[in-house]
């Protein structure tokens, strides 16, 4: 094998169908048409420095490696992160299973039956155990649901007040966060022992952790009723898998529960990515942030699954926007609400209750030996002092293998989980310098706050016992489900390359996924220096100085290159700079970041061409220059186009004392080509599930890092288990985000090298340009550049075609299934359209294929427009077909069943078949209905 060879097989097109492709779009080679598109001011004509790139199996040696440099210690140090097994029928059919890992948002419903049925059972998981009616599709991790329930509260509460209250036993990271969080949106944060210090006579909300981070398990009603007398909401962060024994939230009159799921079945992963939750009362479901899965019907009426409320998405709400959130932890939650499926309510109960009876042994045994427990009921985790000796008990217990939790030079937290056993209590007992107990010992939770309700009654967390029926109902979940494993989805702005086998091996090592993020340093070597290679190989490829990969998503990483932006204009004594500029054709989450950023958001408009418009960028320079802070552009543009102004245009806004903030959505189009960092932007978020190949997971998970020139270095993140520091709020609850899945983007650019790399740029602009030179004739190509040129992705408009004969964008959507394709990015940025983004990993048959099917499209559209088929009752309209659909012995449509079901080039054999006809959104957002429904439901 030689070191080319991965790249050569990342990369689609061989050398004769690259050839074939720069005919038809009329270039001699990729250089060639590289200088033609992108505009030489920015153009960059160096090459990375990167280490010469490594074969697949020399990869998998240096990852070997580095995960020998971590130890794998058993965890007691708690704090929201704990060992779990997960189930291996889970582990080998979801976690490694690309049908679910390469599988986008679920936004095509039709095609995403299983992940929604999936993600339907996680809602009904969370909102069975908090006690609360509707829970959503999971969020990034525990601290920034925390962080979204703090300003649902503020939304919701008609309190005037700014002041926020938090229980001092909350998570510390949690704390960090919100506090983070807080600060630019006005809001005032008080840190209260709640034991002992009473309520401020006005707040707006309460926060409450149960159990706490010392393991308290309190009596909160009271607490809640004092709350709700002066019109504060009030959220609960819970540990899910107490609340298989405790009394859940919404029985004491919570109105937000928010936590993780990580417990269930999900890696440690030094910190990420878990799937957060966050669930409501009812009357506030839709002030819910993220995406939430409800329940519709398709056009046959039979029941069918979709994303509800799509109007809450930031696309559409923009700077209104009350969250920036636009993407959620759907792997994990899939993982998660699969673990509740695989034990059913009561082996949760028998894991809760065994991990609670193991923590009061704990305790007894502590106790016996004569250490001071504190007096307190607890779940799983045990607060014990002893004065002046913590360090010392901790490093005893470090030395047997065991990791606890220093509290403070007194006092030593020790947490117990579903991997715990016996024989590490009795490891942690002579830590203590104790002889422990045998036998049964009283257990420490009231009788007062146990559980009475059922949970998890639905058929679906009882009806698979068996590996069998488990294994049966993942295969059957995965078969309705279209995944890049089927073919090509061709979205634009979302990137949907192929993440190689070799890159997603080692993030199931035990070695990187069983890593307590707050595990001693001294464990954790091999993961600091495979981030710190990471980092420095971003900064690289982007032309920043540094980098950090703790933002959890992309959307964290606009708000945090955002939030570094603002602090470092406050450390120069401008905070009055708070204006962000954002084009009109921006993705909406950048409007609704820069309003968490406590920015003022001013809108540039476009010109006919989709190109910032320059005059306008005067107009609102010369308006706001006293108090211009930054403006946001993404580049290439959102059109698709290498703008020619870019460099102006951040001349101007340097000019006038604002920093240029460039969106990395779009940097597929630019690795080793050109560096942002180095024509003109100050800072950038990078899509790491998008250019660096970490899979879209059916919406999750994703890294954003943020990366910035050197003067915005000092204001990168901090860490949310470190002392605060000024102008460094944390943006996710671990230090390093979602560090598990870091090794996937470290694979992909040590495999790919430099060369690699500006190869995969080159053949994705080439593809981009191909599909439009192949369909340009048919449909309009919106926007183009240079010579006409397009970047990695184009815009075919729909809008003549709707106009003359009536059929619409949705129409070729779905039809575009029953061709056996996932549809390209439906009215975004312009309504009416299809942006379409090939990649570099899609080989020339596969592109032939989707142009293939276009043309095929456009001619059954024409059918429609010369009255043929009418306009109600024709192949699109009906689009798509299902196999019941074209089996039932009922056919009144004027086409053949064959046309609607097998249409020009679809083979009959391999056939993807949509389990669901055309769905209902409307309906279902009438007719909310966001967890399991009962089987009944289905009779139709």
């Amino acid at each position: 094998m030689t070191a080319e060879q991965f790249a050569d097989r990342h990369i689609g097109p061989g050398p004769d169908d690259e050839r074939r492709m720069l005919d038809a779009v009329g270039y001699a080679s990729i250089d060639e048409l590289m200088d033609a598109a992108i505009p030489e001011v920015i153009r960059w004509h160096g090459r990375l420095d990167l280490p010469p790139p490594a074969t697949e199996p020399e990869a998998l040696a240096e990852l070997r490696a580095l995960a020998a440099r971590n130890t794998v210690a058993v965890s007691m140090i708690g704090l929201g992160y704990h060992g779990t097994h997960t189930p291996a029928v889970i582990r080998r059919n979801v976690f490694e299973n690309p049908a679910w890992y390469t599988a986008y948002t679920p936004y095509q419903p039709e095609i995403s039956q299983g992940r929604l049925e999936a993600l339907l059972n996680f809602q009904t998981m969370v909102s069975d155990l908090t006690g609360l009616v509707t829970a959503n599709a999971s969020m990034l991790d525990e601290g920034t649901a925390a962080a979204e329930a703090m300003t649902l509260a503020r939304r919701a509460s008609k309190h005037g007040s700014r002041v926020y209250v938090v229980d001092a036993d909350a998570l510390p990271q949690t704390i960090a966060v919100i506090v983070g969080r807080a600060e630019p949106l006005g809001i005032e944060v008080r840190v209260l022992d709640l034991d002992v210090e009473p309520l401020p006579a006005e707040f707006f909300g309460l926060h409450l952790q149960y159990p706490g981070a010392s393991g308290a398990v309190r009596d909160h009603a009271p607490l809640v009723e004092a709350a709700h007398a002066v019109g504060a909401l009030v959220t609960v962060a819970a540990d899910l898998l107490a609340l298989a024994l405790l009394r859940p939230p919404g029985e004491i009159g919570a109105d937000i529960a928010a936590g993780t799921t990580q417990r269930f079945g999900v890696p440690m992963g030094f910190g990420g990515p878990h799937a957060g939750y966050l669930a409501v009362r009812a009357g506030l479901e839709r002030m819910l942030p993220g995406r939430l899965v409800g329940v519709s019907r398709d056009a046959a009426g039979a029941a069918a699954y979709r994303l509800a409320l799509q109007t809450r998405e930031q696309h559409i709400r923009r700077e209104k926007a009350t969250s920036n959130i636009c993407t959620a932890q759907v792997l994990l939650a899939v993982m998660a609400g699969m673990y509740a499926v695989y034990h059913g309510p009561d082996g949760l109960r028998e894991i809760a209750a065994r991990t609670h009876r193991l923590a009061a042994r704990l305790a007894a045994g502590l106790r016996a030996g004569g250490v001071d427990v504190a007096d307190v009921a607890f779940f799983d985790t045990v607060t014990a002092r002893v004065p002046g000796r913590a360090a010392e008990v901790v490093a005893e217990a470090r030395r047997r293998g065991v990791n606890l939790r220093l509290v403070d030079a007194d006092r030593v937290g020790v947490s117990c989980d579903e991997t715990t056993t016996v024989e590490q209590l009795a490891v942690v007992w002579a830590a203590f310098g104790v002889d422990g107990v045998n036998g049964e010992v009283p257990e420490a939770l009231p009788a007062g706050l146990a559980r009475t309700s059922d949970f998890l009654t639905h058929p679906v967390f009882r009806a698979h016992r068996s590996e069998t029926a488990m294994l049966r109902y993942l295969r059957r979940l995965a078969d309705v489900d279209y995944a890049l494993d089927r073919g090509m989805i061709p979205l634009g702005s979302c990137t949907m390359k192929l993440n190689a086998t070799t890159e997603m091996e080692p993030v199931s090592w035990a070695e990187f996924a069983h890593i307590h993020p707050l595990a001693p340093a001294e464990q954790t070597a091999g993961y600091r220096e495979l981030v710190g290679q990471l980092e420095g190989w971003l900064a690289e490829v982007t032309g920043y100085d540094a980098v950090s990969v703790q933002p959890n998503a992309g959307s964290q990483g606009e708000l945090a290159g955002l939030l570094a932006i603002r602090a470092w204009h406050r450390s120069r004594g401008e905070r009055h700079r708070d204006v962000c500029l954002i084009p009109s054709s921006a993705h909406g989450t950048n409007a609704a970041s820069a309003v968490m950023a406590g920015m003022r958001v001013v809108v540039v408009g476009c010109d006919d061409d989709g190109n910032v418009d320059l005059v306008d960028l005067d107009a609102k320079i010369d308006a706001h220059r006293d108090t211009l802070a930054a403006i946001m552009v993404t580049y290439p543009s959102t059109h698709g186009v290498y703008e020619t102004g870019i460099a102006s245009l951040c001349a101007k806004v340097h000019d006038a004392g604002g920093q240029v903030y460039v969106d990395g959505a779009n940097l597929n189009a630019l690795v080793g080509f050109a560096r942002p960092g180095r024509f003109g932007a100050d800072v950038s978020h990078l899509n790491l599930h998008k250019t660096f190949c970490i899979p879209h997971g059916g919406g999750g998970p994703g890294v954003g890092p943020v990366a910035v020139r050197s003067h915005l270095a000092p204001f990168l993140p901090g860490d949310p288990a470190g002392a605060p520091v000024d102008g460094r709020p944390a943006i996710a609850a671990a230090r390093y985000g979602s560090a598990g899945i870091l090794p996937i983007p470290w694979a992909y650019l040590r495999m790919m090298g430099a060369d690699g790399l500006a190869r995969a740029t080159g053949v994705a602009v080439l593809a981009a340009n191909y599909v439009a030179a192949r369909l340009r004739e048919h449909f309009p190509v919106l926007y183009a550049g240079n010579k006409g040129l397009v970047a990695h992705e184009c815009i075919l408009d729909l809008r003549p075609v709707t106009k003359a004969t009536g059929v619409s964008v949705d129409d070729v959507a779905k039809r575009l299934i029953d061709y056996g394709f996932h549809a390209p990015t439906m009215s975004f940025p312009v309504a009416g359209t299809l942006m379409v983004e090939p990649t570099e990993s899609e080989d020339l048959a596969e592109l032939d294929r989707f142009c293939d099917a276009m043309i095929a499209i456009r001619a059954e559209i024409d059918k429609v427009g010369s009255g043929e088929w009418p306009a109600g009752d024709n192949p699109l309209a009906n689009a798509p077909h299902t196999a019941a659909m074209v089996g039932g012995d009922d056919w009144p449509h004027p086409y053949p069943r064959s046309v609607g079901a097998w249409p020009a080039g679809v083979s009959r054999v391999g056939k993807y078949w949509p389990p669901v006809r055309r769905v209902d959104g409307g309906y279902g957002d009438r007719n909310l209905v966001c967890s399991c429904p009962s089987p009944q439901a289905y009779e139709s």
